[in-house]
C-alpha cells in the first residue's frame, strides 16, 4: 500500500492512501495525477457563481483525468491570453506586483506570454538549457521570478526554486544534490554563490538579475532586452518533470520532491477552484516566500488556473502595518497567509481598517490559533479557512468555504485524497480515537 506519515498540530500520525499519486525513486516525491478543468479555451468559464455549493458537490464534481500530454503555459496560460484578445475575460491584470517604494508592475496574460517567450529564449540560447536540464532560482518576489517560473515550463526545463535566505552551505547542498546547469539570482546572494561553484562542476550558466555588470556573470536584463519574442513552447508530456523543491529538513537534510507537468499544473485546480473558489474577476494575494512549495500554490498554478490576478508584494520581511494597508487600498479578493502573520495581523488595530473587497481568507502551514480566528472574523466579518499540505502534495485536507469552522481541525479530505487515521496495523480507527 502506498502511504504518507504526516503530523499536524496533537494528531500524532496520519497515514493517507495515496490513490492518485505514485511513489518515486526520489524520497518523498510524489506525482499527483489529477484533472485540468480546460482542455480548450471554450471550457475556461469567465463568470462569478462559487464554483461548488457544498462538500458533497465537490466530491461529486472532481473525475481526474490525464491527457498524455499537457503543459501549463501553453495549455493554460496562452489559452487566458487568447480569451484576452478577443474581449472575452474580465479587465484585471493577469499580474499586479507592488514594490515597497511604490513602483507597480500590471501584466495582462499576453503580456505574460511575450514577455516570457522572451525569457526561455535566453534560458535556451544563452545559457544553453535543453529539455530536463536543471535551473535553480533563488530570487525574491520580483516580477522576473514569475516570468522565470513560465519561460521553465515552455522550455521544459527543471525549475528548482529557493528562499533568498539560503547560506552558501545550503546553496552548496542543492547544486550538488540536483547537479542544477543553471543558476539565477541577485546581487545579495551572489557572493555565496561564488563561494562554493568550485566543487559543482555541472554548473554551467550564471545570472544575474541586476543593473549593473557582475564579472563571471550573465546580465538578466541585457538578455533579456535582446532576446526573440518568438518561441515555440516544448511538447512535454504530463509525467515529465517539471520542478523540484526541496523539503524543509524536519529529518536530516532537506530532500528534492519532484512534480511533473501535470502534478501542479492539473494539480492544483483542487485548491485553485475549490478551496480558494478563485474566478477570474479575482485578485488573489499570497504572502509566501518564493523559495517554498506554498508560493507555486497560491502565487501562481492555483490562481491562473482559474484566470485570477495573482497579486504580489516585495517586503523585506512581513509587515502587518503595510500588510492592513495594502488589504485596505487595493481591490483583493483572497488572502493567503499563514497563522503566525494573521496572530500579528490582529495584534495592529485591525478594527481601524476597512477591507472592501475582502471575500475569503485562508491559511497554511501551521494549526490556528482560535483566539485569532475569533478577533479576525470580529473585526473584519471574515472567517479564515484552513489547509493543509506539504511539498509533495497539492492539498490534503482543508475547511472550504462556506464549510462549519471547528476550531482546532484541519477540516475534512480533499477530494484528491482518501484520508485516514490509523493503528500500528495500519487499520482505519474510529471518530475520538487517536492513531
Amino acid at each position: 500500500m502506498n502511504a504518507l506519515i504526516i503530523r499536524f498540530g496533537m494528531v500524532k500520525l496520519r497515514i493517507i492512501n495515496v490513490n492518485s499519486l505514485y511513489l518515486a525513486n526520489y524520497s518523498q516525491r510524489l506525482f499527483c495525477i489529477l484533472k485540468t478543468q480546460f482542455r480548450s479555451s471554450s471550457d475556461i468559464k469567465t463568470s462569478k457563481p462559487q464554483n461548488f455549493t457544498d462538500y458533497e458537490s465537490i466530491k461529486q464534481q472532481y473525475k481526474p483525468q490525464v491527457p498524455e500530454y499537457f503543459n501549463f503555459a501553453s495549455d493554460i496560460l496562452d489559452k487566458w491570453s487568447e480569451m484576452e484578445k478577443v474581449g472575452n475575460r474580465c479587465s484585471n491584470p493577469a499580474f499586479w506586483w507592488l514594490s515597497e517604494h511604490g513602483q507597480e508592475v500590471k501584466w495582462s496574460f499576453q503580456d505574460l506570454a511575450i514577455y516570457s517567450k522572451k525569457v526561455a529564449n535566453v534560458l535556451s540560447d544563452a545559457c544553453d538549457l535543453q529539455l530536463k536540464d536543471r535551473v535553480l532560482v533563488i530570487l525574491p518576489r520580483v516580477p522576473e521570478w514569475w516570468l522565470i517560473n513560465i519561460a521553465c515550463i515552455r522550455t521544459g526545463t527543471v525549475l528548482i526554486t529557493g528562499t533568498t535566505q539560503l547560506t552558501a552551505t545550503d546553496i552548496l547542498h542543492r547544486l550538488q544534490a540536483s547537479k542544477a546547469k543553471c543558476i539565477i539570482t541577485d546581487d545579495n546572494v551572489a557572493d555565496a554563490v561564488e563561494s562554493v561553484t568550485s566543487k559543482c562542476p555541472s554548473l554551467k550558466a550564471k545570472v544575474t538579475i541586476s543593473h549593473t555588470q557582475r564579472e563571471g556573470w550573465m546580465n538578466f536584463q541585457d538578455l533579456f532586452q535582446n532576446a526573440s519574442e518568438y518561441h515555440k513552447c516544448v511538447n512535454t508530456k504530463s509525467l515529465d518533470p517539471m520542478a523540484i523543491f526541496f523539503t524543509s529538513g524536519t529529518t536530516g537534510a532537506p530532500k528534492m520532491a519532484l512534480h511533473t507537468h501535470c502534478s501542479y499544473g492539473m494539480g492544483l485546480t483542487v485548491n485553485g477552484r475549490y478551496w480558494l473558489d478563485l474566478t477570474p474577476s479575482d485578485v488573489m494575494w499570497n504572502t509566501s516566500d518564493t523559495g517554498w512549495a506554498k508560493s507555486a500554490w497560491s502565487s501562481f498554478f492555483s490562481p491562473w488556473i482559474q484566470g485570477a490576478c495573482v497579486f504580489a508584494l516585495r517586503m523585506q520581511r512581513f509587515d502587518a502595518k503595510i500588510t492592513l494597508e495594502v488589504l485596505s487600498k487595493y481591490p483583493i479578493t483572497t488572502f493567503c497567509s499563514p497563522p503566525t502573520a494573521y496572530r500579528m495581523l490582529v495584534q495592529n488595530n485591525v478594527r481601524s481598517y476597512r477591507f472592501k473587497s475582502l471575500q475569503h481568507c485562508v491559511s497554511a502551514g501551521e494549526p490556528m490559533n482560535p483566539e485569532v480566528m475569533e478577533t479576525w472574523k470580529k473585526h473584519t466579518g471574515l472567517d479564515i479557512y484552513e489547509g493543509y499540505g506539504q511539498t509533495e502534495t497539492v492539498l490534503v485536507c482543508a475547511t472550504f468555504k462556506g464549510m462549519k469552522i471547528k476550531p482546532g481541525s484541519m477540516g475534512k479530505p480533499s477530494p484528491a485524497y482518501s484520508v485516514q487515521i490509523i493503528d500500528e496495523n495500519c487499520n482505519a480507527v474510529p471518530p475520538g480515537v487517536e492513531g
